[in-house]
């Protein structure tokens, strides 16, 4: 068998097609999620995978490690040190996932109980695999490398529903690392992070595969971060490798055609113009942004206002150490925001992991009472609202979030998701309700939309699942929209077309975002004006040509440094 660390021969991956059964009880042809796929990864080598969401990438870093479901239909072999891991027993197979092989998943919370404090879920997973490690010597270990992915040591005590979605991911890839893994497959591990905490991980990771020898498969959309930290690329296109490479050469000379258009489309997101962030595309985005960015300057008042805003948590959640501690630490989350966003007017909203933007979007939404400050929609104070005319307003105000299978229910169908807020607020009956949920999909670039209707979440990738999201904020066709990295799971084909269809619905339904994004491309392609965030306050504010071209503040520059640049990492 081959010497290579890992090795993966003509393996494919075919999903159970029960719930397809046609009219007559025929079963669909079968449908490969993975189709003949080959690699290998030598020690200290790494290789990034990419193409667009639903391409089979997470399928075959799941198969690679037996973590598919039972029923799933899986040929060919995937060897580790010149062992099959197929043949693994169960013990040997709880030895290999962890210390062998560690994965990170695209989802951090289905890596965390939250019913743990996550100093607990780093003991578990140390203790469990070296029982011999003392409680203290094992707390030493974690809290070091917990500090090393930037999560300091007074969060030990805390839930996962305590943490940001990018810190919650900082936690996954900690626990990756606690056993000195020899592979890492890393599925989509920065999508939630910031650009600077991105650099760092992925420098601390790349570091470690060169100090230890250690192997990484880096699942991504994110072209410039593979090109900048693999020495491998591999491209992926319905179930194939359809080319692979030099990281260089893939970039540099793309030989497939599904490549040549995905390095297109991701340098078409991160044009770069001195003349503004309007004309950096050549029509449609650019010139809809350099018109709702003259609408905006005209406009009488903002649709939204906030002042003054904070929201700070105690770090003690026990009622009688609170009472009796002198100083109780505070995390303050939102502190002192103001900020205005106009009519037609997209406002992008970046920062680090961790900073605010998301607990400053709930905030606004009262689905978390601000500790004080206001907020008024459409010159309606929300900090004072009922429940219930609070319930009636947010039909004005939806939300994208930032984790789409968190706000999916997994017992409803595509169609019964989206169709949902439309019964919430009695806006149609069930025969209009599913037209507009049909066309919705149809938008949001979900078809055959008949197939996905009947489908459920766990039958869709990540980025799917995401566009299901999408789709289920528009169809009440709010006045506001409030987007927590809506695209932040897509690869670079979908991002700009789920962009390009918010524009287009915006334009014609006269919505207004607030766009919450650690992507500073995405953030300079799609939005009229920038705040950026940092440790819960807005340190910059302005036009988005300014912010890019003329930096004030020092975080701002920080963060424009550390975005990965595909022009560079292709050059």
């Amino acid at each position: 068998m081959s010497k290579a660390l890992f090795s993966v021969e003509n393996l494919r991956v075919a999903y159970p097609n029960s719930q397809l059964v046609g009219k007559n009880g025929e079963l669909p042809p079968q449908r490969w999620a993975v189709d003949g796929v080959s690699f290998t990864l030598q020690p200290g080598e790494r290789l990034g995978l990419v193409g667009e969401s639903g391409c089979g990438k997470s399928t075959l870093g799941r198969a690679a490690m037996r973590l598919l479901p039972p029923s799933t239909q899986v040929e060919g072999g995937v060897y580790f040190e010149g062992q099959s891991v197929f043949d693994l027993n169960p013990s040997a197979l709880r030895r290999f996932r962890g210390e062998a092989v560690a994965l990170i998943f695209q989802d951090p919370m289905t890596r965390l109980d939250p019913l743990m404090k996550i100093g607990e879920h780093c003991i578990e997973t140390l203790k469990s695999h070296q029982p011999h490690l003392s409680r203290r010597q094992a707390k030493e270990k974690a809290i070091e490398t917990l500090a090393a992915v930037k999560i300091p040591a007074n969060r030990w005590s805390q839930y996962p529903h305590e943490f940001s979605g990018g810190m919650r991911q900082r936690v996954a890839i900690a626990l990756a690392l606690l056993l000195n893994p020899k592979l890492i497959v890393a599925d989509e591990p920065t999508t939630s992070l910031d650009v600077t905490v991105s650099a760092q991980i992925l420098e601390e990771l790349t570091r470690l595969c060169r100090e230890r020898d250690m192997a990484l498969l880096l699942i991504s959309h994110d072209l410039a971060m593979v090109g900048e930290y693999c020495d491998r690329m591999a491209v992926m296109y319905a179930g194939q490798m359809v080319e692979t490479g030099s990281t260089d050469s893939v970039l540099q000379h793309p030989q497939h055609e599904y490549t040549r258009s995905l390095l297109q489309a991701a340098l078409h997101i991160q044009a770069v113009s001195d003349k503004g962030a309007g004309e950096q595309g050549s029509g449609g985005v650019g010139e809809k942004i350099v018109l709702t960015s003259l609408q905006a300057s005209t406009s009488p008042s903002p649709i939204l206002r906030v002042k003054d805003l904070k929201q700070h948590y105690s770090l003690e959640g026990n009622f009688l150490t609170q009472f009796f501690a002198k100083n109780i630490p505070v995390i303050k989350a939102v502190d002192d925001v103001s900020l205005e966003l106009y009519p037609g007017e997209i406002l992008g909203l970046v920062g680090e992991s961790g900073c605010g933007k998301s607990t400053l979007s709930r905030t606004i939404l009262q689905l978390k009472k601000p500790t004080s400050g206001n907020v008024e929609f459409l010159g309606q104070e929300l900090t004072n609202l009922s429940a219930e005319s609070m319930r009636l307003t947010r039909r004005q105000i939806q939300m994208v979030f930032q984790d789409p299978h968190a706000c999916l229910n997994p017992r409803m169908t595509i169609g019964q998701s989206i169709a949902d807020p439309l019964y919430i607020h009695k806006l149609a009956s069930q025969d209009e309700a599913k037209e507009r949920v049909i066309q919705m999909l149809e938008r949001v670039g979900l078809t055959p939309s008949s197939e996905y209707y009947h489908r459920y979440p766990s039958d869709l990738s990540g980025g799917q699942q995401q566009r299901v999201a999408i789709a289920r904020a528009l169809i009440t066709r709010p006045k506001l929209i409030i987007c927590d990295e809506p695209v932040s799971m897509l690869d670079a084909h979908v991002q700009t077309q789920v962009l390009e269809l918010m524009l287009e619905l915006k334009a014609e339904f006269d919505l207004t975002y607030l766009f919450i994004t650690h992507d500073l491309w995405v953030a300079r392609f799609f939005c009229d004006r920038i705040a950026v965030m940092n440790a819960g306050r807005i340190v910059e504010l302005g036009k988005t040509d300014d912010i890019f071209t003329n930096p004030q503040h020092y975080y701002t520059q920080t963060l424009l440094n550390a975005a990965p640049l595909l022009a560079r990492a292709s050059g």
